[in-house]
Formats: C-alpha cells, sequence, structure tokens
C-alpha cells in the first residue's frame, strides 16, 4: 500500500511538471486553459463526427499551410472511430496531395498523386525549408499535439477525478491557445516577429494569429466563429492523437465488468468450499 501512494505521489508530480501550466507558472501574465466540454471526454466519452469532419476542414483550410500530420494516414479518415468519410471522399482528398515516390527504373524520385494509403504529405519537404518560411520557427507536426501538450495540475486528491471526467488537458490547451490572440500585451509591448498569447507558456509566440472567424465554410451550416473552429480543430487533433480511443474505452469497459463479475464468483465459490469448515 506504501508503495501504491508513493507512486500516485510521483505520478502526481511528474504531471505537474509536465503539464504547460507548471512550466509557465514563473511567467506573469500567463492564463490557464479554458475548461472546454469535449464529447470525448470521460470513461464514457466518444468523438462527434460531425465535429471531427469540421475540425478536419478547418486544418484542410487553415492549419495544413504550416503544420504536418505525418502520422496520420489518408485512409483513416474513412476509418471507423474517426471522422468517418466514405472511401471516396478520402481518396479524393488524397489524390490533391503530391506525393515524393521512387526511385522509378531510372533511379530518380517522381512525384505523383496521393494514394489512401500514404501519410498526410508535410507542408515543407524538411525541418530547414520549414523555418527559412517562418522567420526561423519551426512549425510542429501536429499529429500528437494534443498528447504533447496535455498535463494536469492540482491536488493529488483531483488527480482521479481530472483523468477520468475531465480528460488530458491537451485539447483544451489547443482551443484555448487557438482563440489566445484577442488577448492585448500589457502595457502596449510589441516583441518584432511574435505575437502576445497569455495561454502560451512563454507569453510570446511566434505563429501569428491562424483564425480570424468564417476562416471556412461548414456544410453542416455551423457558424465557424473562432471558439468554434478552435474548439473542432482541436477535437480532430485529439482524434488524429488517439485514433483508436473509442475501442480502447469499450474494451476497457468490457474487462472492468468482466473483473467484477469474476470477483463475485470466486468469492461464492471461496464462501462454498470453506461454508462448512469450523475456523
Amino acid at each position: 500500500m506504501k508503495k501504491l501512494f508513493k507512486s500516485l505521489a510521483i505520478a502526481s508530480i511528474l504531471g505537474a511538471l509536465m503539464s504547460p501550466q507548471a512550466l509557465a507558472s514563473s511567467s506573469e501574465g500567463y492564463i490557464p486553459a479554458k475548461n472546454y466540454s469535449f464529447s470525448f471526454e470521460g470513461i464514457f466519452g466518444t468523438y462527434d463526427r460531425a465535429q471531427l469532419q469540421r475540425g478536419f476542414l478547418v486544418y484542410k483550410e487553415v492549419c495544413s499551410a504550416c503544420h504536418g500530420l505525418k502520422r496520420v494516414r489518408y485512409r483513416n479518415l474513412a476509418e471507423p472511430g474517426g471522422p468517418e468519410l466514405t472511401k471516396a471522399q478520402a481518396k479524393a482528398i488524397a489524390k490533391e496531395a503530391e506525393v515524393t515516390d521512387g526511385p522509378n527504373e531510372e533511379g530518380e524520385m517522381f512525384t505523383r498523386p496521393g494514394q489512401l494509403s500514404d501519410a498526410f504529405v508535410s507542408p515543407y519537404p524538411n525541418d530547414e525549408a520549414a523555418k527559412a518560411a517562418n522567420g526561423g520557427a519551426l512549425p510542429p507536426d501536429l499529429s500528437l499535439i494534443t498528447k504533447a501538450r496535455s498535463g494536469w495540475h492540482g491536488t493529488l486528491k483531483s488527480l482521479f477525478t481530472y483523468s477520468l471526467f475531465n480528460g488530458s488537458g491537451g485539447p483544451e490547451y489547443v482551443a484555448s491557445l487557438l482563440t489566445g490572440y484577442s488577448h492585448e500585451a500589457p502595457n502596449g509591448e510589441e516583441k518584432d516577429g511574435l505575437s502576445y498569447n497569455p495561454y502560451f507558456p512563454a507569453l510570446w509566440i511566434a505563429m501569428p494569429a491562424p483564425l480570424s472567424g468564417d476562416d471556412v465554410e461548414y456544410a453542416d451550416g455551423t457558424k465557424a466563429t473562432v471558439e468554434q473552429q478552435a474548439k473542432d480543430v482541436a477535437a480532430f487533433l485529439t482524434w488524429a492523437a488517439e485514433p483508436k480511443m473509442e475501442e480502447r474505452k469499450s474494451l476497457g469497459l468490457i474487462v472492468m465488468l468482466y473483473l467484477a463479475v469474476f470477483s463475485i464468483l470466486l468469492y461464492l465459490v471461496k464462501k462454498a468450499i470453506w461454508a462448512n469448515v469450523k475456523h
């Protein structure tokens, strides 16, 4: 039991140290991420298919100009548990990409239209090209961004509540960051090439405001406000980082139910075996 509490204490400390909030605890003016409510949070949470489709549109039309998604393949867009586009839609999206392949019979590389089996094509051929196009800053790949920016901070007592019901914190951080450009820097301060964002741990970020409102037109009629787009793309990026989340949760619930029934059976067997034995 002591080892269990010791492990939990260590996990608590590590979680606090790894969170963006803890990293920025010494930054005056930093604002913790907003507590957005997402459908996939909690042990029974699932992805909202319409939101994932809207989020993909925001990524495709806005974010993909600078940020890659190299750990996701075009076929994933049509698989169960995700945006669940049709195979024809996913194939059409893949064909819009230009993929470098080869070598051919002459030993040369060539380009071709994307296929369902291809990973999302990055906007830049390499990191150096990305830095050169963005004033020396490297736009991060967004495949795992919601996991990389996740983190819990608070008391040990709230750890279980946070983990079971409130999610990882990564989606909230992403959505908050994307809506944080409306804040003005203290005393009107300005920094060349940087934008003020109080949700960013360092307060000044190289990425200019990516959303302005109505950047996309949603097919379902949802109004594309900055906050709506931020929440939608945060949800999509959460799926990109955890495409099997629903399957994992379902399996976990089945295992827990099985263990509960098995424990009851073991108890009944124990009672039956030792019922006539005097103690």
